[in-house]
């Protein structure tokens, strides 16, 4: 719940309750007073309740971190989450033990935590914010991989005339390989296929 209406007898008694139920604070609240509501004669004939509507911020760093800590408890993990948020991108870096749980093969276990992570934040009405999810500078580490693997097989088509297929790929590591080769002058590069079995072929021009 993100929104509510809320009265009490003064404004402060209706905020305390919204407060309460919305699990939050003040300061990541915003507050619309709809009736300041009026103390009547002797303070009870005719007295009338104050309304108002709270709604919560959105503040996609809080609920990137609410989740994934609710999540690694579960896992009876230990992870120090870290974020930045720039221009509607938020980074999130993980740091901890057996960090090679969450990477998984091929970093298949990170994207996949990284698309949850994702559906939650952007689950409501607010402008979108995209995720990066890392951990031990893997994702570098996969760019640098992707990269001399798409140099090597651009090699290999130029040799052999023969296209060649890429293991599927999520658009991330895709548009690693189409960036890596576009601006080279004798191979080409296209994705084929429907999700999640979406690959890059590399071909001559």
């Amino acid at each position: 719940m993100d929104k509510i209406t809320k009265s009490g007898k003064t404004v402060d008694d209706a905020l305390q309750e919204a407060l309460k139920e919305l699990h939050t604070s003040r300061d990541e609240v915003e507050v619309t007073v709809i009736d300041e509501g009026t103390k009547g004669f002797l303070g009870v004939f005719g007295a009338k309740d104050a309304v108002i509507q709270v709604v919560k911020k959105f503040n996609p760093e809080k609920i990137a971190v609410t989740f994934l800590q609710e999540m690694f408890q579960a896992m009876n993990m230990n992870v120090l989450i870290e974020t930045n948020l720039k221009e509607r991108q938020l980074a999130i870096e993980l740091s901890g033990d057996e960090m090679g749980v969450l990477i998984g093969k091929r970093g298949q276990t990170l994207d996949s935590i990284q698309y949850l992570v994702s559906l939650v934040v952007n689950k409501g009405n607010s402008p979108y914010v995209s995720i990066l999810l890392d951990t031990e500078n893997y994702r570098q580490r996969r760019k640098e991989t992707l990269e001399s693997l798409a140099y090597n097989l651009a090699k290999k088509v130029k040799q052999t005339k023969r296209n060649v297929v890429l293991e599927p790929m999520n658009p991330y590591e895709r548009r690693i390989i189409h960036s890596t080769l576009q601006n080279d002058r004798y191979v080409t590069t296209y994705s084929e296929g429907e999700e999640p079995y979406r690959n890059v072929v590399i071909t001559l021009k």
